[in-house]
Parts: structure tokens; sequence; C-alpha cells
């Protein structure tokens, strides 16, 4: 059954943009909460075990890198940042780091909203099929638990990870454009910087590799990317 009502965690210490941030989502039936204490952010998100995380780089305590990482260690969560920060490596930092996303300040809620749908649609509802298991190179893919697995080993892969090897198998031995990829992703690519998909494929490649699978999946320069599946025949 598909959720109606998402809970969502904003990690803003700014309180009157969360305050808008609260009234504008509830707006859309998700049901918003913020951080009391933000020496305790890893806590009071266990706490709150939510569908989707919203943060910010700027932060008191600690930034945004530092709780996205321990956030990514114990779960696979969707994350998006909001920064005022407009340096390109932030956005590559926090893609390394496993976000989904990243909105840069002062940004419309339009675009916000739609980004959030975007990202809850694929991750809790991309999977509908009632055959989630695939085999790839040897390799088994549980697209329900994001895991990949072979005689070398397992490693979980995160929801965007998981989304662009699936669209890539799919479409195995084929090139992928750069354009679909985003549109899959994102819905909408005017808002996407083109490194942000540049990114993820990058640490997708790097999670395979820990298995020996990096190889197959190769980038066709100006055209997209391609998944190679070996003929067992």
């Amino acid at each position: 059954m598909v959720k109606t009502l998402f809970n969502i965690l904003v990690i803003e210490d700014d309180l009157t943009l969360f305050q808008e941030i609260e009234e504008r989502l509830s707006q859309w039936s998700y049901e918003v909460h913020g951080i009391r204490d933000f020496a305790r952010v890893l806590q009071e998100f266990t706490e709150l075990k939510p569908d989707l995380v919203i943060i910010d780089i700027q932060l008191p305590k600690f930034d945004g890198f530092h709780w996205c990482r321990l956030i990514r260690s114990h779960s696979n969560v969707p994350i998006i940042f909001l920064s005022s920060r407009d340096h390109p490596t932030d956005m590559v930092m926090s893609m390394q780091l496993g976000a989904d996303d990243f909105i840069q300040k002062p940004f419309h809620f339009e675009v916000l909203v739609a980004k959030i749908q975007a990202t809850l649609r694929r991750v809790y509802n991309y999977n509908t099929d009632s055959v989630h298991l695939k085999t790839w190179n040897g390799a088994t893919v549980d697209y329900e638990k994001n895991m990949v697995s072979n005689e070398s080993g397992a490693i979980e892969l995160t929801k965007n990870e998981i989304f662009i090897l699936k669209l890539l198998i799919e479409e195995k031995n084929k090139i992928v454009s750069r354009e679909k990829l985003m549109e899959s992703l994102w819905d909408d690519k005017r808002f996407i910087s083109d490194n942000t998909l540049t990114v993820n494929v990058n640490r997708l490649r790097k999670h395979l590799q820990e298995i020996g699978l990096g190889c197959f999946i190769q980038t066709k320069v100006g055209q997209g990317y391609i998944a190679k599946e070996e003929d067992n025949k």
C-alpha cells in the first residue's frame, strides 16, 4: 500500500525559515518535524524515523555534512540539502556523502515541493513490480533492500544509486542518455546541475567496484551510460 502521509525531518536552525517550510509542507499533508537540540540530531532522527530529511549545511555545533554522514551510516532515508552556499564543492560533497538532492537558497517553494514529491515517489513507489530480484553479471540485485551481492561480497546502495542501476539494467547493453536518467531521477532536469548525475554515477561505480562490478557501468562520452552484461552462454 502506498503511504499517504510522510514524516519529514527538517534540520534547519533558521526558525523563520523552518516555520515557513512547516506551513507550506503541511498544506500538502506532510507531517513536519524540527530539531529540538542540535547536539542530538542523530538521536532525534533515530527516535522519529522520518521518511525524508531536509538539512542545511550551516548548523550549530556540527555542520550538515557531519550529520548527513552519521545518518547515512545508519539509514538509507532520502536526504535533501538546503544551503545558501553556492560553491560547487558543497553540492559535490553532499552527493558523495549520499544525499539525494541539493537545493540552493533562496528557493521557490514550488521547486522544494516538486523535489520532495519526486524523491518520495521514487524511493517509496518505484519498485511496485512483484519481481524485485534481478540477476546481473552473476550478482543478485535486490531492488527492495538496495543490495547487490555476489561471491565477492555484498554492498548496500543509496536510493539514487539503486534506481540508476535499475534503469541501466533494464536497458542492459544499450546506451541510456543522461537526459533520460536525469528526468527519471528528478522529474524536471531544469532544476538539476549536470554534475549531480555524474557524482551519483561515479559513486555507484565505486561501490560496485568493491565486488568487482564497477567495470560493467561504462560512460559513453557525449551520450550517456551503459550497463554491460556478459554473455554467459
